[in-house]
């Protein structure tokens, strides 16, 4: 068992693209720095919406409506039940903008880059529920204005949603795992050094080291799909 995993500890678990890579959910950037076939500046960027919004509108209305062909997969699962059954201070923060964590269980759970099937009017400042195409022509339900929805993701260049309670959760824990994220993206690349800072033990599970796997006590390498599950009963069952 990983030291520092006693019953009585807090446990803050970070998660990205890798955790639903095996649910068929494409990872954030491939080997040759496109995200589903665009650059990165031309659809994950505040200027990519004003420039092109009916690109940016297509291109995450296609990654929603793939949503409704994948499940959560053993990993997602595996956490669900680490929700449901750790008796101590539990948060689950995802990177991912999926609902697949929901999907399979879990509650304890903070997204810190949004979600793909929410909505955010920029002209009242709403949020709300948005399962279908949105589209250049979208109508605000809060305020009836049209066009001035966009999806409620946070691009390059904005602030991360809940870094307040994350922060507080990072300076608590005594256990800090990092399970699918590649450690290139701040600010979760330097959540790693703050929860070591504060004495937590770390662990992450990534296909490969991530950038900052020097910062971590322990690394196990494969999918997460196989690894979380054998965590968690180790972390339950031990």
């Amino acid at each position: 068992m990983v030291a520092g995993t006693e019953r009585s500890h807090a446990i803050l678990v970070l998660t990205g693209a890798g955790v639903s890579a095996d649910s068929g959910v494409a990872t954030f950037r491939g080997p040759d720095g496109l995200w589903e076939g665009h650059r990165v500046q031309d659809v994950a960027t505040p200027e990519a919406f004003q420039r092109d919004p009916d690109l940016v509108h297509a291109f995450y209305d296609a990654r929603r409506a793939k949503l409704e062909t994948v499940q959560p997969n053993a990993a997602h699962e595996a956490l669900a039940r680490l929700d449901a059954e750790w008796p101590g201070e539990l948060l689950i923060v995802t990177q991912n903008v999926d609902d697949l964590h929901e999907r399979a269980g879990a509650r304890r759970l903070l997204h810190m880059h949004g979600e793909l099937k929410l909505g955010w009017c920029l002209a009242c400042g709403e949020r709300f529920a948005w399962v279908r195409e949105m589209g250049t022509a979208a109508t605000c339900p809060s305020c009836g204005g049209v066009g001035q929805v966009r999806p409620d993701i946070v691009w390059f260049g904005e602030m991360p949603y809940e870094m307040e309670p994350i922060e507080e959760a990072l300076q608590r824990c005594h256990l800090f795992v990092s399970i699918g994220t590649s450690g290139a993206v701040y600010p979760a690349a330097g959540f790693v050094q703050t929860a070591r800072y504060y004495g937590a033990r770390c662990l992450e599970m990534n296909l490969e080291p991530s950038q900052g796997s020097m910062f971590f006590h322990e690394t196990r390498l494969g999918r997460a799909a196989e690894l979380v599950p054998r965590w968690v009963e180790e972390l339950l069952g031990g």
